[in-house]
């Protein structure tokens, strides 16, 4: 055991040049595991002599394996572009580096500068949602489930929100509408069948202790076939006749025109407001392609009583989210939807994506790829069964192994009919080149 007395000593360790300008705390935290290690693996037999070059270097590669990123930026080549696994939108270098100059520095949060005094941090994307939505008033809030949870604790607590079998949805995370609407403190009154709810369903469900007529999207699925739900509208003059607040949680809200039919059956924000509800919600970060954030729109006397809720302080936003969703807003009122990369892959053409992947299919070689036309879906429990038009490269090879070579060079791509593809629906062109570089490292 006189190989024992060779471990070097922990405080000897931390002091070698080779962990010069490192974290000495850190360090010698690394060395003691490292040293009690060999210790054990000494007196186990396992090891019979000492290399401490390699000790040094288990060391070094330990601590810059613990400073390592644990998240990392992918290349979504799945061709589903809200992708809930890998973040859903996109936010574009430009809208962060102005967003950037108030992030990175103190700001008018919550200062009212022509007043001198304390001022509201909503007010600085109520003015532009304002204008955008052309509605009373606007809160946001962290995402769109608090947007829900706050509405019905606000106006429903102990009292009824009536909604349709149909449309009690569970979402990713097992986030269920009347789990929700449990917590909330407000009583759920199932209405209609779970493919059919007409308006005399809402009609005869009225009752003294009605508060809320609410309509939820159909996230992630769709009824088909023998089916029938109550236009808003509908819900909307019900709510009128009898005093109560319609609610729409939306899931997800565009602003303009859907190419490849896809708003056929998902009215757009601009259809629902013409209907001008009492409340809508919906996600900053679905096809809005913005930060996540839950935006609530609607009647002001409204707004003004969820900003009374003392449940708002746990819900609230904070500067970043501001920020960027502000500058998201401007775009969106300048009709750049350019720089909205969610917007701008959606609306890329079957032409321009074939014409990418062709372009890439010549630098790598026809014997290594093919270029091949195909299907995908919006995803983030959007646009629930809608396939739209994608094109996509490829690879020749084992799918499987494949998929498993790329991902470790972070890139997801997909597997389809057991071919491995590199969609390019959900691809940025400044992405290509790395892509270009992994392919021909891989099949060589």
């Amino acid at each position: 055991m006189n190989i024992l007395r060779k471990l070097p000593k922990i405080d000897k360790l931390v002091l070698n040049p080779v962990f010069s300008g490192l974290n000495s705390t850190r360090i010698a935290e690394i060395a003691k595991e490292k040293i009690d290690q060999l210790r054990q693996s000494i007196l186990n037999s396992e090891i019979t002599e000492l290399n401490t070059d390699k000790i040094l270097n288990d060391i070094k590669y330990s601590y810059e394996k613990l400073f390592e990123p644990s998240l990392k930026p992918l290349i979504n080549a799945t061709g589903v572009i809200l992708h809930t696994n890998m973040g859903r939108s996109l936010i574009s270098e430009s809208l962060l580096g102005e967003a950037s100059k108030v992030i990175t520095n103190y700001s008018n949060l919550e200062y009212n500068q022509e007043k001198g005094c304390r001022g509201e941090r909503y007010e600085h994307v109520s003015g532009h949602l304002k204008n955008l939505l052309h509605v009373e008033d606007v809160l946001v809030v962290n995402n769109n489930a608090s947007a829900v949870f706050l509405i019905l604790n606000t106006f429903s607590k102990n009292r009824e929100a009536i909604v349709s079998r149909g449309e009690l949805v569970e979402i990713g995370g097992s986030f269920r509408i009347p789990e929700v609407m449990s917590q909330s403190g407000a009583i759920l009154k199932e209405i209609g069948a779970t493919n059919k709810t007409k308006k005399a369903d809402y009609e005869n469900a009225i009752c003294e202790n009605t508060a809320m007529l609410m309509k939820v999207h159909q996230s992630n699925f769709s009824i088909e076939g023998f089916s029938e739900d109550t236009p808003y509208k509908n819900i909307k003059e019900l709510c009128e006749e009898n005093n109560l607040i319609d609610y729409y949680d939306l899931g997800s809200g565009y602003i303009p025109e859907l190419p490849y039919n896809l708003g056929n059956n998902e009215p757009s924000l601009k259809t629902i407001l013409k209907d001008k509800p009492s409340l809508i919600s919906f996600s900053g970060d679905k096809l809005f392609g913005s930060v996540q954030a839950g935006i609530i729109a609607g009647k002001k006397e409204l707004i003004d009583k969820l900003k009374k809720n003392q449940l708002l302080r746990m819900l609230r936003v904070d500067k970043i989210t501001l920020s960027i969703l502000e500058e998201t807003i401007k775009a969106y009122l300048k009709e750049d939807y350019k720089s909205i990369p969610t917007l701008w892959l959606l609306f890329q053409s079957e032409e321009s994506l074939f014409q990418r992947a062709t372009k890439m299919q010549k630098v790598i070689g026809d014997s290594k790829c093919k270029v091949i036309k195909t299907k995908t879906v919006m995803g983030g429990g959007t646009l629930p069964n809608r396939e739209f038009p994608t094109i996509a490269l490829h690879v020749e090879g084992k799918a499987s192994e494949l998929e498993r070579k790329f991902r470790k060079n972070n890139i997801i791509g997909r597997i389809e009919n057991d071919m491995f593809l590199i969609d390019f629906r959900s691809i940025l062109p400044e992405f290509e080149d790395q892509i270009v570089d992994t392919i021909k490292e891989t099949i060589k």
